[in-house]
């Protein structure tokens, strides 16, 4: 004992000197001396802890205390566990707790709590919050040293407050940082990281046991409601997010939670909505009416308030009236001028509604924005009360969607309140869209009566979907088993007695109706139906005995529809059924309409009523209210049956809404109106008139030809009195076919109508318009003859018109277009029927004054028309074209007399006047319209009229700015310019305004101008004539005959300026040689030239240009008749004026009428004209022709005499004029050739030398002229003459080569080349085949070298490359000609290629020759 004392004194020693090894070498001799000691271990662990090894330390401390429960030794560890840091802080609480007991147990009280106070102080200061929490359990209630610091420590529930703030703050911080994380994972949703993350944090919280020990211990009472708020809140947040199978237990909580906050009346909304919603009772009255009312009076801004208040206030809530509170009036002092609550918007206010609009108001704002069932249930109610079941059929399906989501979230499984949402909804679902629902609502209530067998609602139901169906037997089952469960349920057995009266059975139904009156009398039945029953025994009355004394009768079905009204002053059907009594019994129009008009007003379902109030109002021509009740009955949805409904469709209100938007021409809405009437009744004959009038006003001609002959279609099927007038749908067809330019069709139909109906003028003029149109057509086609004929038609049809007629603008203007249509055609103007314009002319009174308008300009009176006489024939013509224009200029001025009451029309008149007067002007030979004539000056003065009456019209500007070209540039420029400022897209101006450039030679302008018309109309044809004067101009004739063309392609055929130009561009193109020209080249310009002369025969110079084509097409005959009229025409017209032109213009005639006549075999008559244009183109000095001109027509004269006397066997003198054409053209080629091919023929030796020396003279002169070097290579071939033979070859071997021969040309060289090759003396088989060969590598594009290749190999594949070769050198590709491509159908040897061959070119042997091979062979 004495060394143990001493072990510790030393070690003491070895302390205080802070030799801490030596004290550590001492304790642990001592300890192993004896390991109990504890002063020892105390010392070791002091040594430690300042030599810093802590952990050794706290050991040696552990031991010590275990050893003796001292304060010295749980000191040692604090203090140890504050050097070691927060993470010790769990070691320093316990060891804190250790040394607050031992302070206790001594009854040292401030000690103690000095221990837990620093320890605390320390947590809050070092640690984070979770060890703040963590140390504040110390001076909790369940603390063991509570009791003995009591009272020293701050009160539990400011501790628990303190705890409750931290730990909401960190769970809230918790589950952002855990959402923020997991939400970046692949595949996450935030949705489901959210559930999870709130399901992760608050199952685990601690916080709802904190707040319910803050609430246990809390003295201050809104603390206390504060934490039972937030307590209630966290538990149904906790509830929100937990797995199903937890949730039942916190479901449990939460309601118990709740329903104590409502026992003790706290305002906390979550817990009334959670004690009001979740009762789920089966009834609406089952609910606690005073905690309802507190609920309105706690939450006035709720939506359930405005719900619940509307549906309390109601007059059928199942709840008592709230009686409203006497307020005593308080006398406010004289100084107050505000109430406190004026303040920041004052105190919530309740509103309660006065009226069912107010409350149905109130009602729908309130469940538009609620997810509340109650809410749900109660609108649902109230919706079925009103019959607004399309509302409540989408209201109960957002409501079941709302329940469902409630119970997935919260456990809550609501089965009143699914009950109630099928009944509601199916009970909406039986009449809304009826019967398209009514398998969904029988579903419904099929599922009610699993639940609840005896329900009611259900068994009526399902009765009225079978009544709605028409299975009345079924529906009375099932309202007799609904009855059984609610036998005093008068609606139910008025419904019965209803369905016997429906089947038939009117006496029972009458029966059943009696026996409930006398039930209905008391003041807790609804008047409603009592009127519907006092209705309905009507009905049965009326329908028992159909006689007509019975039903006059007013003590019968009248007394009671009267009493029904007197129930119930707003019962639609009883106004319905009192005005068929007054209209079809009583006699009584006036009431009868009061009644109907009422009936529709209480209710767009009287459907009867509302269609004799609409046949009444059509009857007035009120169409205004026709629309307005048709569209009442339409809004309903009535009209349309839905699918598998038995009911039939109602298809007049659309059929009458189609008239009245007709009527207004909204010809989109009557479309849509009338293909629903079709789709309701296809067989409404009415309906498909007015859909195909609709389809015609809007521009839809082909469906409304489609419309008009199903209309047609019933015509053949029904009878005549429910059809009516069936001539409109011919009448509207005939308009439909005018439109789409089928005039033929539409004639015809007019005439059919006419037939029937002869007065109908308006008919009369749509078949005149039509006729003029059709007229017009065919000349803008091409087909003269028939407008001619039609316009005649028109004017004789004319004739046959009312006599009303004659005073209406349209006859006159298609009169007078009639008339137009002859000067537009002047090859048929002699076809005029002039008998027919007078007697029009002298219809009706007073006309003489309408032909005065303007004639002290024009000078235009009926004296032209009507002159009589015989006439030259070289004049016959200009008198028809006087006569027809002056004919249309009168028509044009009756049409301004008769619509002087007309301002439009009497500008549109004017106008037509003005173009009548300016194609008179434009009519006049040319020489007369060098000056302004008195028709132009007449058109000038009808354009400025007609601007005068319509100044807005851009195209009155546009024609006073054509007539004025000429007369007045500026003016003309200022009336384009109006005109474009009106209408900047219209094509024709900027044309005008291009042409008018032109004249003034403002090419750049007319540029622009021409393009704009392109780009505004690219199918305007003038557009495209003026950009070719424009190319030309610029000296781009290639640019400009593209130009032309295209122009001729999109024109009309009545077009004289495209026809004239087009044709000229072509013929200076064909003048120029052009390589890749073909015959079919020629045929264009021919037949546009043939229209100009249908269309102007006295233009002579393009008739002339017209045979120059006929002579290279080979037509010798047509050109003949064509320049043999002309010289006739131009002979007199010499005679007449003796102009050197006229001269000059007959001698080129004669020209051409000689080769025309050589090229037809007439060799004396080719003599004659030769010689006569050699005399008048004899004199040099004369002016008629130029120098190229005279050259050239004598050259062909010579030419022409020449070859006619040859074929006459007159060679001497043919060889003259050749000599003579030789000498006058200086040698000319080609003459040279001719020459001396005939010199050759002729046979003389002199002759033949003659020959050679005019081919020598000609390659001498040119060596390039391919003709004259392949006769000379003939000659030479047949004369032997090596020495000229191979400088021959030798030329042609130049030619070969050469890019200016023709294909035709390298033929004739492949020719000559064989035969000199064959011909030569030393030559065999190889060097014809070389020859070949050299051919086809030259051109194998060309089908001849692969033909003779053909012919000398016998093989039949060079035969088939002729063949494809000529089959891409064929126009449009090649020039080919059908002679080339028949011998090369005809060189493969195959009888079906012969018969092509023959086709192609019958005239020609080969096709010929090698079918008959291929037959014998």
């Amino acid at each position: 004992m004495a060394s143990t004392k001493a072990s510790l004194k030393a070690i003491n020693d070895a302390i205080r000197h802070q030799k801490w090894d030596d004290a550590l070498v001492q304790t642990e001799n001592l300890i192993n001396k004896d390991p109990r000691n504890y002063q020892a271990h105390v010392f070791k662990a002091f040594a430690l802890d300042k030599k810093n090894q802590l952990e050794p330390a706290e050991a040696a401390y552990r031991t010590a205390t275990e050893i003796r429960p001292d304060a010295q030794a749980w000191q040692g560890l604090i203090k140890l566990h504050e050097k070691q840091g927060p993470r010790a802080l769990p070691k320093y609480q316990h060891a804190a707790l250790k040394l607050a007991e031992i302070f206790r147990d001594a009854n040292e009280m401030y000690k103690c709590q000095d221990v837990v106070d620093k320890f605390i102080d320390y947590a809050r200061a070092q640690g984070d919050r979770s060890q703040y929490v963590q140390a504040l359990q110390l001076i909790l209630p369940d603390s063991p040293i509570y009791p003995a610091l009591e009272g020293r420590v701050p009160h539990p529930a400011k501790t628990y407050e303190t705890i409750a703030q931290i730990l909401e703050v960190d769970e809230k911080k918790r589950i952002n940082t855990l959402i923020g994380e997991r939400r970046t994972r692949l595949g996450a949703k935030i949705s489901e990281v959210t559930l999870e993350v709130n399901r992760e944090v608050l199952c685990q919280s601690k916080l709802a046991w904190v707040y319910e020990q803050l609430i246990l211990w809390t003295p201050d009472d809104d603390i206390r409601r504060q934490y039972e708020e937030k307590l209630l809140q966290f538990r149904y947040d906790r509830l929100l997010v937990m797995p199903p199978p937890d949730k039942t237990a916190e479901l449990y909580v939460v309601q118990k939670l709740a329903s104590d906050m409502v026992i003790i009346k706290h305002p906390f909304k979550l817990a009334w909505d959670i004690a009001v919603e979740w009762q789920d009772c089966k009834e609406i009255k089952d609910w606690d009416v005073n905690v309802l009312n507190e609920y309105c009076s706690y939450f006035p801004d709720s939506d359930l308030y405005r719900v619940l208040t509307g549906f309390m206030t109601s007059d059928f809530s199942p709840f008592p009236k709230k009686t409203p509170q006497s307020r005593t009036p308080v006398l406010a002092s004289e100084g107050d001028d505000e109430s406190e609550d004026d303040e920041d918007g004052g105190a919530p206010t309740s509103v309660i509604p006065y009226t069912d609009e107010d409350r149905l108001l109130m009602m729908t704002e309130g469940i538009s924005t609620t997810n509340s069932l109650l809410a749900h249930r109660l609108m649902g109610e109230y919706y079925q009360h009103l019959e607004e079941h399309e509302s409540n059929v989408e209201l109960m399906r957002k409501a079941m969607k709302i329940m469902m989501a409630e119970t997935e979230k919260t456990g809550k499984v609501f089965v009143n309140a699914n009950l109630s949402f099928m009944l509601y909804l199916g009970t909406a679902l039986v009449f809304y869209q009826s019967p398209r629902n009514h398998g969904e609502a029988k579903f419904l209530f099929d599922k009610v009566l699993e639940v609840d067998p005896t329900s009611t609602s259900a068994m009526i139901g399902v009765g009225l979907i079978y009544e709605e169906e028409e299975e009345f037997d079924q529906a009375i089952n099932f309202l007799d088993r609904a009855l059984k469960g609610d036998s005093s349920n008068l609606r139910v057995r008025a419904e019965v007695g209803w369905l016997y009266a429906l089947k038939g059975d009117y006496a029972r139904g009458k029966a059943e109706l009696e026996s409930l009156l006398a039930s209905m009398t008391g003041p807790t039945t609804s008047k409603d139906l009592l009127a519907q029953t006092q209705y309905r025994l009507g009905c049965c009355v009326w329908d028992l005995d159909p006689s007509q004394p019975a039903r006059k009768s007013r003590n019968g079905a009248y007394a009671y529809f009267l009493d029904a009204l007197k129930s119930n002053f707003s019962y639609a059907p009883a106004y319905t059924s009192l005005g068929v009594y007054y209209a079809d019994y009583a006699k009584d129009k006036k009431r009868a309409r009061r009644c109907f008009l009422k009936a529709v007003e209480l209710s767009a379902a009287e459907v009867e009523s509302a269609e004799r109030l609409a046949r009444s109002f059509a009857d007035d021509g009120d169409w205004d209210r026709v629309e307005l009740v048709a569209q009442r009955v339409v809004d309903t949805g009535r009209v349309k049956p839905p699918p598998g409904s038995k009911k039939k469709g109602i298809s007049w209100p659309l059929s009458a809404l189609g008239v009245a938007e007709l009527n207004k021409q909204d010809y989109v809405k009557a479309i849509v109106s009338f293909q629903q009437a079709l789709r309701i009744a296809p067989e409404d004959y009415h309906s498909w008139v007015g859909l195909g009038e609709s389809y015609h006003n809007s521009g839809r001609y082909i469906a409304a030809t489609k419309a008009i002959q199903n209309a047609q279609k019933l015509e053949e099927s029904g009878r005549a009195e429910t059809l009516g007038d069936t001539w409109f749908t011919k009448y509207m067809l005939a308009n439909v076919k005018r439109e789409l330019g089928e005039f033929d069709e539409a004639v015809t139909l007019y005439h059919e109508v006419i037939s029937s109906r002869p007065e109908e003028e308006g008919v009369a003029i749509a078949l005149m318009q039509t006729l003029v149109e059709n007229a017009s057509d065919c000349v803008e086609k091409g087909l003269f003859g028939k407008s001619i004929e039609l316009a005649t038609e028109t004017l004789s049809f004319a004739l046959t018109v009312p006599a009303g007629m004659t005073n209406t603008f349209n006859f006159w203007k298609a009169t007078g277009d009639a008339c137009a249509i002859f000067p537009s055609v002047q090859s048929r103007v002699h076809d005029f029927p002039t008998d027919y314009v007078c007697k029009l002319l002298d219809l009706g009174a007073g006309h003489e004054i309408a032909y005065e308008i303007l004639q002290d300009v024009d000078a235009v009176g009926k004296g032209v028309v009507f002159a009589k006489g015989i006439f030259a024939d070289d004049e016959q013509l200009g008198v028809n074209l006087t006569q027809s224009l002056h004919a249309t200029i009168l028509a044009h001025k009756r049409a301004i007399h008769v619509s002087a009451d007309d301002t439009h029309a009497q500008a549109i008149a004017y106008y037509n006047l003005g173009w009548a007067e300016n194609r008179a002007h434009l009519c006049l030979p040319s020489q007369l319209r060098v000056r302004s004539t008195r028709y132009q000056k007449a058109a000038v003065r009808c354009f400025k009229r007609a601007i005068e009456l319509e100044a807005g019209n851009t195209d009155f500007w546009n024609s006073l700015g054509v007539v004025t070209s000429e007369i007045n540039p500026s003016v003309a420029q200022h009336a384009f310019v109006r005109s474009l400022y009106l209408n900047e897209r219209n094509p024709h101006t900027w044309t005008n305004l291009g042409a008018l450039a032109l004249l003034q030679n403002d090419i750049q302008l007319a540029n622009e101008a021409f393009t704009r018309a392109q780009s505004t109309d690219p199918d305007y044809a003038h557009a495209w004539l003026g950009q070719g004067f424009v190319a030309l101009l610029y000296g781009d004739p290639k640019e400009a005959r593209g130009l032309l063309t295209h122009a001729m392609d999109i024109s009309e055929s009545s077009s004289l300026l495209a026809r004239r130009q087009y044709s000229t561009s072509l013929f200076d193109h064909i003048l120029t040689n052009p390589p890749n020209l073909n015959v079919t080249a020629l045929v264009r310009p021919l037949f546009a030239l043939t229209q100009l002369r249908h269309l102007k025969p006295q233009d002579l110079a393009y008739q002339h240009l017209s045979t120059l084509f006929q002579e290279r097409t080979d037509d010798s005959l047509g050109a003949i008749g064509t320049l043999e009229k002309a010289c006739e025409q131009l002979e007199a017209d010499y005679e007449a004026t003796e102009s050197a032109e006229s001269l000059g213009r007959f001698a080129l005639a004669k020209t051409d009428l000689a080769r025309s006549y050589l090229a037809a075999g007439e060799y004396a008559k080719a003599t004659d004209c030769g010689e006569m244009a050699l005399q008048l183109s004899s004199d040099e000095s004369a002016k008629e022709l130029t120098a190229e001109q005279r050259t050239k027509a004598r050259l062909s004269a010579h030419m022409t005499v020449g070859l006619a006397e040859y074929f006459a066997e007159n060679a001497d003198a043919a060889v003259s004029y050749f000599e003579t054409a030789l000498e006058e053209s200086s040698g000319n080629p080609d003459a040279a050739c001719v020459l001396a091919q005939m010199l050759w023929a002729s046979g003389g030796d002199e002759a033949r030398e003659r020959a050679r020396t005019v081919l020598f003279d000609v390659i001498e002169n040119d060596p390039s002229h391919v003709q004259s070097v392949l006769l000379l290579g003939i000659i030479a071939l047949l004369d032997a003459d090596e020495e000229s033979l191979e400088a021959v070859v030798s030329e042609l071997h130049t030619l070969r080569t050469s890019d200016k021969v023709t294909d035709a040309e390298h033929s004739q060289i492949g020719e000559v080349m064989r035969a000199v090759a064959a011909l030569s003396g030393n030559s065999n088989e190889n060097d014809v085949l070389a020859q070949v060969q050299n051919d086809i590598m030259l051109y194998p594009h060309l089908p001849h070298g692969w033909s003779r290749l053909a012919e000398l190999s016998g093989e039949e594949y060079p035969a088939a490359m002729a063949l494809n070769v000529a089959l891409k050198a064929i126009p449009p590709r090649g020039e080919l000609g059908a002679v080339d491509l028949a011998d090369a159908y005809a060189g493969t040897g195959k009888a079906a290629d012969a018969q092509t061959a023959i086709f192609i070119a019958p005239w020609t042997a080969s096709g010929w020759e090698s079918l008959g091979s291929a037959v014998t062979a």
